[in-house]
């Protein structure tokens, strides 16, 4: 099986604090095969469903085809719709949320 190459948001030097940086995020992941985004990684706002960044963090993500590991320890911490978005991503093919890195990465290795 052939390792594939997966980066962490941190390790790129890539934060999001709006909107205008999933660009930057895009550009930073394009060679990788898959990428760990820590909750720690997006400002507050992505977290809050209501603002709609996180739903267009996500559309940009499956445009580029990229494969994500959201590690949220916790997502009933930033409320019930969030926890239930974690829940129904639990078998989306490119977009996946765990409490570790560690499943991350395994599923990301996995794909």
């Amino acid at each position: 099986m052939e390792s594939r190459t997966i980066g962490a948001a941190r390790d790129l030097g890539v934060n999001l604090r709006s909107a205008a940086e999933i660009p930057d995020l895009i550009g930073a992941a394009y060679d990788l095969d898959g990428l760990v985004l820590h909750a720690a990684d997006l400002a507050p706002e992505f977290l809050n469903l209501r603002s709609g960044l996180l739903g267009e963090l996500f559309q940009k993500l499956v445009t580029y085809r990229k494969a994500v590991a959201f590690v949220v320890p916790d997502p009933a911490a930033h409320g019930e719709r969030f926890a239930e978005l974690a829940r129904e991503h639990a078998s989306h093919p490119q977009i996946r949320f765990f409490q570790t890195e560690a499943r991350g990465r395994a599923w990301l290795e996995a794909r």
